[in-house]
């Protein structure tokens, strides 16, 4: 599975948990970077950091090892993450599939 597939089924698991406080939606997927922007009410609480972090684990957990590197505020209040990819997952990871054990 590519990974912008792969971004946007993270996206997509990160809304069904966190919408309406907090909405993603991707903005550029490259081979080493991830751009999403993130819309909500979650911008007046404590932990800003914290609802746009979720997604890195959400990521994670697909087997796109990545970091969160920056994060700023648009001018419209909406914030912007930016994660750094440090590797996908293999075609026969994404896919699910498993090494035989024999």
């Amino acid at each position: 599975m590519e990974l912008r597939e792969l971004v946007r089924k993270a996206v997509d698991t990160y809304n069904r948990f966190h919408a309406p406080e907090a909405v993603a939606q991707p903005i550029d997927v490259s081979n080493d970077r991830i751009v999403v922007m993130f819309v909500g009410p979650f911008r007046h609480t404590c932990g800003v950091i914290d609802w746009i972090e979720d997604l890195s684990y959400v990521l994670k957990d697909m087997g796109v090892e990545n970091v969160l590197s920056e994060v700023y505020e648009l001018d419209e209040g909406a914030m912007v993450g930016v994660f750094k990819v440090f590797r996908k997952p293999s075609r026969e990871q994404s896919r699910g599939c498993q090494p035989s054990g024999s």
